[in-house]
């Protein structure tokens, strides 16, 4: 009955890589939509791990490492042959040479490698326990899944230009001595704190998006997310 209970986080975890393990297929068969909705799940889930290990005082050193390879491939991989293919998708009609354009679609893959080092920098820094230090790959992977889906919805496409702006800015971003909030409550001592205050701003302005926006929003919340980061660091 133990070995049961230690590991259902880990499983819980398994399912979050199964997740994106089937986002990538999806995406290398055109899917993008149902590539992005594989991300949103893992997403899920990659909360829930996390929260049952704690409530069940289950933490081991194994979870820590299968949530790291998990989300390597959910928010790291996933993510980057998602914005490969919108690349990829881009009209060749201002675009000569297209050998050219096939190498700059590379640049998608800046995500995952960006995504390794964030993942691995993670593991080992102490001082992320209860905030973040650069963008976190979930942050980055629902944002890079938003999109195919707010193409459709809005029957719009984003431009070669500003795709690999994303591309970049995001993976600068994984890697950023930039210190952001968890919205996550450990303690009722941090019930009062101005940390605390940037949190439910966060999550009120989120759903006001969200309600407004549906999913298109999902750019805009972490875009606040990281404005909101940089203003509690500067009242700090």
């Amino acid at each position: 009955m133990n070995a049961i209970k230690r590991n259902i986080p880990n499983l819980i975890t398994l399912s979050n890589l199964v997740c994106g393990i089937l986002s990538i297929i999806m995406a290398f068969n055109g899917k993008l939509i149902c590539s992005g909705l594989f991300i949103f799940g893992g997403s899920f889930l990659d909360f829930f791990d996390g929260f049952l290990a704690r409530l069940l005082n289950v933490n081991s050193e194994i979870g820590k490492q299968l949530d790291s390879l998990a989300d390597m491939i959910t928010f790291g991989l996933a993510p980057g042959i998602i914005m490969y293919h919108l690349i990829l998708s881009q009209p060749l009609n201002h675009i000569s040479n297209f050998e050219f354009f096939f190498e700059i679609s590379y640049i998608a893959f800046l995500l995952p490698i960006f995504s390794s080092i964030r993942l691995a920098k993670f593991n080992i820094d102490t001082r992320q326990t209860s905030s973040f230090i650069g963008l976190p790959t979930p942050a980055t992977a629902i944002f890079i899944a938003s999109l195919p889906i707010i193409i459709n919805q809005y029957n719009t496409e984003f431009s070669l230009e500003l795709l690999l702006f994303i591309t970049i800015t995001l993976s600068m971003l994984l890697v950023a001595k930039l210190p952001l909030f968890s919205i996550k409550i450990k303690s009722q001592e941090q019930l009062k704190s101005t940390k605390n205050i940037i949190r439910l701003v966060f999550l009120i302005k989120s759903i006001i998006l969200l309600f407004i926006f549906h999913i298109a929003a999902i750019p805009f919340i972490v875009i606040l997310y990281i404005f909101l980061s940089i203003l509690n660091n500067l009242l700090k």
